[in-house]
């Protein structure tokens, strides 16, 4: 599912006097400068509200993300996992925003972190961090946890990810207390960094312990993502 930069779908074309010729459009996707990746569960997905506020915060090209956009994501989504997501339930829906203000929304299946070591999720946070510096959101960030507090790989005054978004109000809900270090995965990809645990959240993977470096904590937050979308696939079983 397409979109142009007035929010329509590519459609049959028009002559210099507004009038159909009878022509379609061909839509040719431009040079991709936002690509989101976000989970999904029986052929839903359980974060949107969180992921659609996410986007709200991003930026295009320097541009912030359009409230027409918003729309059309919200109104194309159901449209797109009626469509796309037969072969792909618990897929992950794409929304790639190109150069032209062209949009495209596919689904497609979900591939797991292979060999998700410290150093791997790290480097997966840093790359996630330069995304940030160019549209305004990381779509995963490395955590760790240290002394019973929660520590996120991103500044305070950060805007979160969707997933981001639901482990901290998670570790609000048990009463564990959220701390924000923007060189945190610095130091953790140079080994300079005092932790118990690490793991990354992510708007495409949940959250995904470390396989060197895993505990109780990243294990209840992946656990807890876990019921989430086992909860979605029971509704739709009734």
């Amino acid at each position: 599912m397409s979109r142009n930069e007035n929010g329509a779908k590519p459609s049959e074309g028009e002559d210099a006097k507004g009038e159909n010729t009878g022509k379609k459009e061909e839509f040719v996707l431009g040079n991709p400068e936002l690509v989101l990746r976000w989970r999904l569960a029986s052929k839903t997905l359980p974060l949107e509200n969180r992921h659609l506020r996410a986007l709200s915060r991003r930026t295009v090209m320097g541009r912030p993300v359009t409230s027409q956009l918003i729309g059309w994501a919200k109104q194309h989504i159901e449209w797109t996992l009626f469509d796309g997501a037969a072969e792909n339930p618990d897929g992950v829906l794409m929304i790639v925003l190109d150069d032209k203000g062209q949009a495209v929304m596919t689904v497609g299946p979900y591939e797991p972190i292979e060999q998700p070591t410290l150093a791997v999720l790290a480097a997966r946070a840093q790359d996630a961090l330069s995304e940030a510096r160019k549209t305004g959101v990381a779509p995963e960030t490395l955590c760790v946890s240290r002394d019973n507090h929660l520590v996120m790989g991103i500044d305070r005054d950060a805007n979160v990810s969707g997933a981001a978004s639901l482990i901290s109000d998670l570790a609000s809900t048990v009463g564990l207390s959220v701390e924000y270090d923007g060189e945190l995965v610095s130091r953790a990809l140079t080994g300079a960094i005092d932790f118990d645990e690490a793991f990354l959240v992510s708007d495409e993977h949940g959250v995904v312990c470390a396989s060197d470096a895993g505990g109780q904590l990243g294990e209840r937050f992946a656990q807890g993502y876990q019921k989430l979308l086992d909860s979605v696939d029971k509704r739709h079983r009734r």
